[in-house]
């Protein structure tokens, strides 16, 4: 069946309202205030940081689709915070190298804000090229680089990026963890994992970490109005920083051990914001 937002007749932003509609039908919440897509090493922080109100196939949703990606979860889940806030957790992140369109990789993001959100939290798992972060290490974004070539936003749209990822809300972060470093991200096409010569080129170009996703959705919270808050967990050393060969496994061992901790983290920042 051809996903609507794969047909160019169709906007991508009344798309992301149907399915806001129908997550507030699913979930009985007319309006959620943050939201957030947890990439690998992050789920546990839907566990830790209030009650949940419903929980939703992703696929039951115009536009969404089960991950294809172990380490991510199928579900859309609406949390009522300790605050009295309501969090919209999205599992199912789509990837650019899943081929599907950049409309579908930035569709969550976009019924989010179609929901009422007014903060976007972004996490990841990638690789670093920073020697002195050992793998389990909590990143902030404090800027990207977008090699995917590619970006969400169509026609003559000019939307300004010189803060997009929030001071503020990294501040906040701080408090909570004092110790948290920050860096610049470059998300590249994928699948395929980086080569040495390409980390050396955004080491060089300013960058910290590397990855597969989270630049084209922070351009599209930024296009929606959203405050963005970024937030890398380190899984590896990159190419060629790293001396032994790059594995998925890898990172889904060290999501693993991470994920108790950093999801504690995340759960104790988002109720301070």
């Amino acid at each position: 069946m051809t996903n609507p937002l794969e047909t160019m007749t169709n906007s991508p932003f009344e798309i992301a309202k149907q399915a806001a509609d129908q997550i507030r039908q699913a979930t009985g919440v007319e309006k959620h205030d943050i939201a957030l897509t947890l990439g690998s090493g992050w789920a546990k922080a839907a566990d830790l940081i209030g009650e949940t109100v419903a929980s939703v196939p992703a696929k039951d949703i115009v536009g969404f689709s089960a991950p294809v990606v172990e380490g991510h979860v199928a579900t859309i889940r609406s949390i009522k915070l300790p605050s009295g806030k309501h969090a919209l957790v999205l599992g199912a992140r789509t990837h650019y190298y899943e081929a599907h369109g950049v409309r579908r990789v930035v569709h969550g993001v976009r019924t989010a804000a179609a929901t009422g959100a007014k903060v976007m939290i972004l996490t990841n798992g990638c690789g670093g090229i920073k020697e002195t972060w050992k793998p389990g290490t909590p990143v902030l974004i404090s800027d990207h680089i977008n090699l995917t070539a590619d970006s969400p936003l169509e026609g003559a749209t000019f939307i300004d990026l010189t803060d997009l990822y929030s001071k503020r809300l990294r501040e906040v972060a701080r408090t909570v963890d004092a110790s948290l470093d920050e860096g610049i991200y470059a998300q590249f096409r994928g699948p395929h994992y980086e080569t040495p010569a390409e980390v050396q080129m955004v080491k060089h170009m300013g960058g910290h970490l590397v990855g597969m996703s989270t630049a084209l959705e922070a351009i599209a919270a930024r296009e929606a109005g959203m405050e963005i808050l970024g937030f890398s967990l380190m899984t590896n050393l990159a190419a060629g920083v790293q001396k032994t060969p790059l594995s998925h496994a890898e990172v889904l061992e060290a999501g693993r051990e991470a994920e108790p901790r950093i999801s504690a983290l995340l759960a104790a920042i988002i109720n301070k914001i």
